[in-house]
């Protein structure tokens, strides 16, 4: 398929419109959060500031393809159940968006959650009905992302896409097996309306393990990419995370430079980086940080919280494998997988 134009949802500072940029397709991303869209715009990036659920397809005409990454933060709650219970509570309304209950009720009730956040998971699927029953023209493809605990979401998505004529899939991937160099897993869907089949793109890299060689494995492979790839810097060093270990320092994880960074968060301003004698280096710069999740060198980072910003998008190189998937196209060339290591904004 060939796409017109993408419209992202809950679009942050641009991981994904960025790599449909370089795949040449037109994008416009709608973000409440003003300091992604102070960087959005920055990167001549399409952006409508404001909240999703004042919006629908009826306002974006052009767009024939829909992609998301919802906020995730009420699924990922550790120790108190608040996750499991919002993801009990988010496949209850899957259910009712999906049998065409009166839609002012569903509003009205998904206004009582504890969090509302939690039911911004929702919002694709009511854009994906509203194409169908109200503009009559479904979405050519769609393409979701999140952490691994929205998978079961997505699963419930992907049952409902199906019975309205699409073919789907989705999973995790490990985004150092595309060759980010950074460990992170990401709960994907991928759907195509029509009966081609859908796949998950195909892993181009092999899967961090800890202790095991970057040269062993699966030789059809390519060995995983490190913090060293893409940072450059006099020495070796080692990254020594600053979150996560309960307070003890004996328990903080730590990463080589020859390995992939560990997870890049919000808080990746934190982490210390220290040289092979255990002397402190410079923290990483935000366009190290960038980088990580393979952002162009030179990606014009804007406004506040701007660690937050990185650590909550979606990195661009998945981002083209995803959507190469997604329109039935071949894995990225590496040419094009080396663009990204640029940015040419695009226009206002």
């Amino acid at each position: 398929m060939q796409p017109t134009k993408i419209v992202d949802l809950f679009a942050g500072p641009g991981g994904l419109d960025v790599a449909a940029e370089k795949l040449g397709i037109p994008t416009v991303g709608v973000e409440w959060d003003s300091a992604a869209c102070t960087t959005r715009r920055a990167a001549g990036l399409g952006t409508v500031e404001g909240d999703v659920r004042l919006y629908g397809p009826s306002d974006f005409p052009d767009a024939d393809v829909l992609a998301g990454g919802p906020p995730c933060q009420t699924f990922t709650v550790a120790g108190t159940g608040a996750g499991r219970k919002a993801l009990d509570e988010v496949l209850k309304f899957v259910e009712r968006i999906v049998a065409r209950e009166d839609r002012e009720e569903i509003e009205k009730d998904l206004s009582k959650l504890d969090d509302e956040r939690t039911g911004l998971v929702l919002r694709p699927l009511m854009w994906a009905l509203d194409a169908i029953d109200k503009l009559d023209r479904p979405y050519k493809a769609i393409v979701l992302e999140q952490v691994p605990a929205v998978l079961p979401v997505w699963e419930a998505y992907r049952k409902a896409l199906i019975n309205e004529g699409y073919e789907a899939e989705c999973g995790i991937l490990h985004t150092e097996a595309f060759g980010v160099p950074q460990t992170r897993r990401r709960a994907v869907l991928i759907a195509r309306y029509g009966k081609d089949p859908v796949t998950l793109p195909t892993a181009t890299h092999r899967i961090y393990r800890k202790s095991v060689a970057r040269d062993s494995g699966d030789s059809n492979l390519l060995p995983w990419r490190t913090m060293a790839d893409v940072v450059t810097r006099p020495t070796t060093f080692e990254v020594i995370s600053n979150y996560g270990t309960g307070g003890d320092p004996k328990a903080r994880g730590r990463r080589r430079s020859d390995e992939p960074s560990a997870t890049v968060t919000g808080k990746i301003s934190r982490n210390r980086v220290v040289g092979p004698d255990k002397s402190e280096l410079d923290r990483f710069s935000f366009s190290e940080a960038g980088r990580l999740q393979t952002f162009p060198t030179d990606y014009p980072w804007s406004g506040r919280d701007i660690g937050q910003q990185i650590g909550n998008a979606v990195p661009p190189r998945l981002a083209l494998h995803i959507l190469s998937a997604a329109f039935g196209w071949p894995s990225p060339s590496e040419t094009l997988l080396q663009s990204l290591t640029t940015w040419t904004p695009s226009g206002p």
